[in-house]
Formats: C-alpha cells, sequence, structure tokens
C-alpha cells in the first residue's frame, strides 16, 4: 500500500475529487492548510480579502498562502495511477501548482470490522 499526500491549489480540488472517483479512488481525507513552497505566494491568487497583517509579508507576496492537502491510501499497483491523475489535473505550468509525497504504508485496519491490508482500504 502507499500513502499519497498531495498538496494542490484549492480551485482544482472539486474537478481532482471528479476524476479520482471516477478511477474509483473517491476515498481520501482533506485539510485545508496555509503554506508556500520556495516562492513568495502571490496574493493575486486568493480569492479573499487578506486582513490579518501577519499574512502579509512585503508588497504582493504573503507568507502563507491556502492550499489544499489531499491524503489517500491505494494499492502499490494503483498508486502511479493515481498520481498521474493528479498531475494532469493540477498542472498548470506555473509556480505554485503543488507537490505529491508517495509513501510506504506497513498495514492498514478498518475498525469497524478488523480487515487488515488491501481489503481496509477497499
Amino acid at each position: 500500500m502507499k500513502e499519497i499526500i498531495a498538496i494542490i491549489r484549492p480551485n482544482k480540488m472539486a474537478q481532482t475529487k471528479e476524476v479520482l472517483s471516477a478511477l474509483g479512488f473517491p476515498a481520501m481525507t482533506a485539510y485545508r492548510v496555509m503554506g508556500r513552497g520556495r516562492q513568495k505566494a502571490i496574493i493575486g491568487e486568493v480569492s479573499f480579502d487578506i486582513n490579518k497583517p501577519e499574512l502579509l509579508q512585503e508588497e504582493g507576496t504573503m507568507r502563507y498562502i491556502p492550499k489544499r492537502l489531499l491524503s489517500l491510501i491505494v494499492p502499490d499497483e494503483d498508486a502511479s495511477l493515481v498520481v498521474e491523475a493528479i498531475m494532469r489535473v493540477n498542472q498548470t505550468g506555473q509556480i505554485g501548482d503543488g507537490k505529491l509525497f508517495v509513501c510506504p504504508i506497513d498495514d492498514a485496519v478498518r475498525v469497524r470490522t478488523d480487515e487488515r491490508g488491501d481489503k481496509a482500504i477497499l
């Protein structure tokens, strides 16, 4: 099993969920997060007023920018498919497209039934 952690733009969330669901991977955990990569976040990318001065850094930039973090567990053989799908939806070629991390998972347990491994995630 693999955990795929995706940090994406908020405006790509709906399309990402639709594509993953169509591929048979509707289960995920999603978080609203704040962060940035090496670049200084571009204020024009956010769609709300910034009322917290601690978020502002210098003219035209922010310390952090809103992103979405998705976490989903998939069987080993499906990891490449899921990564490729997330890439296709989220790749704009612009700074801030996000990051994907693929991590090994030793085991999973469904609490309700005590199923383990792939049976717990499918």
